[in-house]
């Protein structure tokens, strides 16, 4: 394990200690990514193959990662090219090298095995608060050889992390998205239901694993559609409903999947969301989206139905959030997040519209929102009736 380090791109630098895939030489390769921080206890597998992280590195703040080894059983990402792995790096204030469960191979492998880097040693909780008040952005990871970080090391990666683009301008669905239609994908689980007789245009712009088994748990038959699908392709399909997955980066700059979400709209088939497919319907509804300071992203996130008073325990992994003042009088705000009151779910009184920013699939996280599929085929049956 060698000294490697962390500068963000406000100049601020962490040391660390490198495990899994070796940090980068600095001038040999470059390794820059969005900072976020992830709040879950457990689950670390799931997150780091979350194709929604796809673009990001991810700081744990729960401090001791790794310590029931992992699994390829819980990888979410599942049209993956060349990588299960979607985030840039993981960052953790104590890895666990001790002994582990059967058939389970550690942390420390499943990064080498897949060549993503790991530090440890950290400050996460300086790191964490620091990206608190200042906001999440750009960092690079980088090795010199040295324990000591020089001044012209630290001048030469502070122009490379600059100089690097926000997510904002980085198309990050292709690599995490299939390519192609697949009528009813297969899935390395055998799931049995009794089927509905409903079909879903499924939208993949990094859609987990987690979410499709949740519809074949409930007897959905599924057609999985790129992110380029058309109009015209979906409602030829001849599905009951269209439900956008989640996925990585700024909903602003998929306004060819809004235009094509509203012309779904139009034509009266019910229209769901979830994560980024959520933001996509806030756009195609005539609303905005902004960037949030730090994001959501844990399995600890309190939220509050508004049409019930109900609160409870979500899944969350954001950057972004619907403007409620861009919000068109048809829209009504289905949930809010209970620590900052941002919205967290919509739906339209004028269409079978209906959307979360929260995950109910879990995976990781809590199971208190999965009845949101029922109540996305309940909507679906109702306009099919």
């Amino acid at each position: 394990m060698d000294t490697s380090f962390l500068l963000l791109e406000d100049g601020t630098v962490f040391t660390a200690t490198g495990f899994g895939e070796p940090a980068p030489f600095l001038g040999e390769q470059t390794l820059v990514a969005e900072v976020v921080f992830n709040t879950s206890m457990t689950g670390y597998q799931e997150i780091l193959t979350d194709p929604s992280y796809h673009g990001q590195m991810v700081v744990m703040t729960y401090p001791h990662i790794g310590n029931y080894g992992c699994e390829r059983v819980f990888e979410e990402q599942i049209f993956s090219e060349e990588n299960p792995i979607s985030c840039s790096a993981l960052i953790v204030r104590s890895v666990y090298n001790g002994p582990l469960p059967q058939k389970r191979v550690s942390l420390d492998t499943y990064l080498k095995e897949h060549k993503i880097v790991g530090l440890t040693d950290l400050d996460t909780r300086k790191l964490t608060i620091h990206i608190r008040n200042n906001g999440a952005q750009n960092g690079i990871i980088f090795q010199t050889g040295a324990p000591i970080l020089t001044n012209a090391y630290y001048e030469y990666a502070l122009s490379l992390v600059k100089a690097y683009p926000k997510v904002s301008e980085i198309d990050l669905i292709d690599g995490v998205s299939t390519k192609e239609v697949q009528v009813d994908p297969k899935l390395p689980l055998q799931i049995t239901a009794k089927p509905t007789g409903l079909r879903f245009a499924v939208v993949d712009f990094g859609i987990k694993r987690s979410i499709i088994v949740e519809l074949y748990k409930r007897g959905i038959a599924v057609t999985l559609f790129p992110p380029t699908a058309t109009a015209e392709e979906i409602l030829a399909a001849g599905c009951d409903a269209m439900l956008l997955s989640n996925g990585p980066g700024d909903p602003e700059r998929l306004q060819e999947a809004v235009a094509m979400t509203k012309k779904v709209m139009e034509a009266g088939l019910p229209v769901f969301g979830i994560c980024l497919g959520h933001q996509l319907i806030t756009w195609a509804i005539g609303g905005k989206t902004i960037k949030m300071k730090y994001g959501h992203h844990g399995g600890n996130h309190p939220v509050v139905d508004t049409q019930t008073k109900a609160c409870f325990v979500t899944s969350q992994n954001h950057s972004y959030a619907s403007d409620e003042d861009s919000l068109p009088s048809t829209a009504t705000i289905w949930f809010r997040n209970a620590n900052d009151n941002s919205i967290e779910g919509l739906f339209c009184s004028d269409k079978p519209v209906r959307c979360v920013q929260f995950h109910p699939e879990a995976s990781p996280g809590p199971q208190d929102a999965r009845w949101i599929f029922d109540t996305f085929i309940k909507t679906t049956q109702e306009a099919k009736a």
